[in-house]
């Protein structure tokens, strides 16, 4: 366990999901940390998360298990429709109980990240901090943020999104130095643009389906149309919805603005973000309907959530989808969507933002010096731990996604999910849900289920520290 002497001073740039649980297990283990957010409001924004056995059993070691489960909804399958809403098979989650030791859980994104910001002190997250530069000397690194205020400390972690500040100022610096690998020095492809929100509170005796216990995850394929578009209930008795823009091919965010400006010297208008952009998009779905009915007025419209919705939760996103190959350079590291950016219909980008933040924990509890050399060391093994199950999370998502997709490979996934054996679907499942790691320098949780459990040397770095550190204290006790 790091001593007090060499407790090192944790810079987290971003206050996401990843940056916030980083937060919360450096509180954990009373490691000094800041954390910098550019906007003046924190507002979160999103659709629903999937939750289940990959964090619940951190979460139960952080002792917030029972508040994320009570305001979450159990979900057994996802029901997907066609466009005349013809249902497919459903896609049953129900055998990950007897495979991981939990079951699946929808919960809206929003109540997750107030869940998780309830755990870091107001004062150590400092907002209106846009960072614009970032140098390292003397064994240091020091951020200068827009308003002339200059932060140092011993690692610096790049928490803040697929477009992060810190990754652009890393990559530059390795640039000019000829070591930025040239995959890395491309811009982030997506084919997909994708609306999300949640509605106000909805009656449940006016739409029966609140009702149930269960999530309703509600999807439809859209064929003929370039859209498809999923309906999630809450605990809260609201629908979380999503409404993706198949494009025609992979695109960049610079491509595409660069072709709205073409079309009218406007850009601003014609961007294809903004409240603009996420109004107009609204306007040209609301007519299509959802898997969802009302008793009096039949199937709902997505124009029906739409007017349920407050203006300011609505908001328009890109599906990027990329895996950078340098995650760190010197002390400075990156998390989450900065490294790594998945296809969020796979239901993993919130959880392997998790995993980088656990993994980060772990090592920094069991970091023996905060010197150069062993901060090397110590990003050297997170990246070689996180990168490959980042590169088989992107795998999964993209997989799960290509059901939605319009060409040939889409109605190949449809058939093969259609017509999968349920011997295969329990084999994808044990493999897609294997990554289930815990905190090390916290108690542990009795590992479930049949499915094999992938290794995690971080936590058992921590794990061997936090073991040995209860043996010093009871021979001191027993002592006494």
């Amino acid at each position: 366990m790091t001593t007090a002497n060499y407790k090192p001073t944790v810079l987290i740039v971003g206050a996401g999901l990843g940056g916030l649980m980083l937060g919360a297990l450096l509180e954990k283990i009373d490691i000094p940390y800041i954390i910098f957010e550019r906007t003046s409001l924190i507002r979160p924004l999103g659709s629903a998360i999937s939750i289940g056995s990959p964090i619940l059993a951190l979460f139960q070691q952080l002792g917030i298990d029972d508040e994320l489960v009570n305001s979450s909804l159990r979900y057994n399958y996802i029901a997907a429709h066609k466009e005349n809403m013809e249902p497919y098979p459903l896609q049953d989650f129900t055998p990950l109980q007897e495979l991981t030791g939990y079951p699946q859980y929808i919960i809206a994104r929003p109540v997750l990240y107030d869940l998780l910001l309830r755990q870091i002190p107001a004062h150590k997250i400092l907002l209106k901090k846009r960072i614009l530069t970032i140098s390292e000397e003397d064994d240091r690194v020091t951020i200068y943020a827009f308003d002339n205020t200059a932060y140092q400390g011993d690692l610096l972690v790049g928490a803040d999104g697929a477009y992060s500040v810190v990754r652009q100022r890393l990559y530059e610096k390795l640039k000019k130095r000829g070591l930025l690998p040239k995959s890395d020095d491309e811009e982030l492809p997506f084919n997909c643009t994708c609306l999300v929100g949640q509605t106000d509170y909805m009656d449940p005796d006016e739409f029966p389906i609140l009702k149930n216990p269960c999530s309703q995850v509600l999807a439809v394929r859209g064929t003929d149309l370039p859209y498809s578009w999923l309906v999630f209930t809450t605990a809260q008795s609201t629908c979380c919805w999503m409404v993706i823009r198949h494009l025609s091919k992979f695109t960049n965010k610079t491509a595409l603005e660069e072709k709205f400006a073409r079309i009218n010297m406007n850009k601003e208008k014609n961007s294809e973000w903004g409240s603009h952009a996420a109004k107009q998009m609204c306007d040209e779905t609301r007519d299509l309907r959802t898997p969802i009915r009302s008793d009096e007025n039949g199937y709902l419209t997505l124009g029906d959530l739409y007017d349920r919705t407050p203006q300011d939760r609505v908001s328009k996103v890109m599906l990027e989808e990329k895996v950078f190959e340098t995650w760190y350079y010197g002390r400075t590291v990156l998390l989450g969507d900065a490294c790594h950016k998945v296809n969020p219909l796979g239901g993993q980008g919130a959880t392997a933002a998790i995993h980088d933040a656990l993994a980060l924990a772990n090592l920094l509890y069991a970091l023996p010096r905060k010197t150069s050399t062993d901060i090397k060391h110590l990003l050297s093994c997170y990246q070689d731990e996180r990168r490959p199950k980042a590169h088989a999370t992107f795998k999964n998502s993209r997989l799960l996604s290509h059901v939605l997709r319009k060409d040939n490979v889409g109605k190949m996934a449809r058939m093969v999910s259609t017509n999968m054996p349920t011997w295969m679907w329990r084999i994808f499942l044990a493999k897609a849900f294997g990554n289930r790691p815990q905190a090390g320098f916290l108690e542990r949780v009795e590992v479930k289920g049949t499915a094999h459990v992938f290794s995690s040397p971080s936590m058992d770095k921590a794990r061997a520290v936090f073991d040995e550190w209860k043996e010093r204290m009871r021979v001191i006790h027993h002592s006494v």
